[in-house]
């Protein structure tokens, strides 16, 4: 499943926040959105999915535009995790997951939902978590709880927005991996829109560096996450090391006026 954003344009009254976004993403490709604040990250993910409606250019996969899709296609070709994970679900977080299979489940749930479900559950760790109720858990555990119910719609694209803003450093790089296995194994294309420019340098096969509604870099992360890039996008002067091939980001000060 290729995905392709051509001359991608948002804005609200007054104020452009996409500005022609122009990036084809490959089958199993772990795609990373970065930039600072208010650059349109979450704005791009969210015109992906049909959240928000593009006022220019279109979003194809394979070919077909997405907005085209019903909505009982569109989830089954596309899973989101949210930024920030709602409280207030009454429900288990086993049932929370099985949610994940709506787009699949006719008069009732079957054994094959039940076992994706358990499997999907296994895969993030949170077994201990299966039978306590969603709103009773911790920002960090809803996060996973949500990543959870995105892979268990067995979507060919997945896009995170900001997943691992209220993890631990350990539960971090878990999800992280598990995103990047996946992608691997099942061939998802997975979009994630994150500030941790170091998790991105690990774990992301490709990085869109986004400054002013624009692409300002794209490319492998040692392409991308250069000292001149950092510096014109973030504002900042930071010190680049290789660490196993990868760049890993050290900020120093923020650049004078």
């Amino acid at each position: 499943m290729k995905l392709k954003i051509k001359d991608l344009t948002f804005s609200y009254p007054g104020h452009t926040i996409l500005d022609g976004i122009t990036v084809e993403i490959e089958p199993s490709e772990f795609f990373g959105i970065i930039g600072p604040n208010g650059t349109g990250k979450t704005t791009l993910i969210k015109c992906i999915d049909t959240i928000l409606k593009p006022h220019g250019g279109c979003v194809m996969l394979d070919g077909m535009e997405v907005r085209d899709l019903d909505k009982r296609e569109l989830a089954r070709k596309i899973g989101y995790v949210p930024q920030h994970a709602p409280g207030g679900f009454p429900a288990t977080v086993f049932d929370t997951i099985l949610m994940g299979r709506r787009p699949y489940i006719g008069w009732r749930v079957t054994e094959s939902d039940i076992d994706k479900v358990l499997e999907t559950v296994e895969l993030l760790g949170i077994e201990e978590l299966s039978l306590r109720t969603f709103s009773e858990l911790s920002g960090g555990e809803r996060q996973k709880v949500l990543v959870a119910r995105a892979l268990c719609q067995d979507p060919e694209v997945l896009l995170l927005d900001e997943p691992t803003s209220n993890l631990d450093i350990k539960h971090q790089l878990e999800v992280m991996k598990i995103i990047q296995t996946i992608t691997k194994k099942r061939g998802i294309l997975a979009i994630m829109a994150i500030h941790d420019l170091n998790l991105a340098s690990r774990y992301a096969d490709r990085v869109a560096m986004m400054h002013g509604g624009k692409i300002a870099a794209v490319g492998t992360p040692e392409d991308v996450l250069t000292v001149e890039n950092i510096r014109s996008v973030y504002g900042v002067e930071v010190a680049v090391r290789n660490d196993g091939g990868k760049p890993y980001i050290l900020p120093i000060r923020p650049v004078e006026v």
